[in-house]
């Protein structure tokens, strides 16, 4: 951590609610954001969906730079995955801004922090954590589900040699975040094998505990 910074993050954990959502690569992240989008509210920020857009938006600056990163199964800078996802909660804020009623705007993000020093830089800078979703699949798993996805998903990335080069990222970058998180009491780490509504049980379990409570986001 670096208590030399004086910087105010962006957003206040007092009107907004940020979770982290991390998983290896097939682990379920994207099926279980839906259902967390429409039972409890929240508004999903996916990095990888920001990222792989804006390689492709026209006239970026750091659309090369992306996509050479994707390719290669290396992270992308975090400043740039940072600002995408302030600037994405910003948007979301400007157009829907929370009302008495509603309680706090609730952000779950997507993939994110991927690294250490993306959860301490987020944090300073945009705002603190509630806590972290961690769905816990073991790999041979999540490759038979990527395998299987990449037939029909047209991903670059979904082929056996990215992901076994994602697989190691994962691992080597970002277990020591959910480690560091789960020392501060602030994971929720859940069994991720299994059908789909059983492991979203698993995940509402963990949900009630921490006193997040249903809010359909219709």
């Amino acid at each position: 951590m670096s208590p030399s910074t004086t910087q105010t993050p962006r957003f206040s954990p007092s009107d907004t609610t940020v979770v982290f959502l991390l998983g290896g690569p097939g682990s379920g992240k994207g099926t279980q954001s839906s259902n967390l989008v429409r039972d409890y509210g929240f508004t999903h920020l996916s990095a990888g969906d920001l990222l792989r857009a804006e390689q492709i938006r026209e006239g970026s600056q750091y659309g090369e730079l992306i996509k050479s990163y994707i390719r290669d199964g290396k992270i992308v800078p975090m400043e740039i995955t940072v600002a995408l996802l302030s600037n994405a909660m910003a948007e979301k804020l400007a157009q829907s801004p929370s009302s008495g009623g509603e309680g706090k705007a609730r952000f779950l993000i997507d993939g994110f922090p991927r690294k250490l020093d993306q959860a301490v830089f987020f944090e300073e800078t945009v705002c603190p954590s509630e806590f972290t979703l961690f769905l816990d699949c073991p790999e041979e798993v999540m490759e038979a589900r990527l395998l299987k996805r990449g037939e029909t998903s047209g991903r670059d990335d979904d082929n056996a040699e990215s992901i076994r080069k994602r697989f190691r990222t994962f691992v080597e970058t970002s277990m020591p975040v959910v480690d560091e998180f789960a020392k501060q009491d602030k994971v929720i780490s859940v069994s991720a094998t299994g059908e789909v509504e059983d492991v979203y049980k698993r995940i509402q379990a963990g949900f009630e505990k921490r006193g997040v409570t249903v809010r359909t986001s219709s």
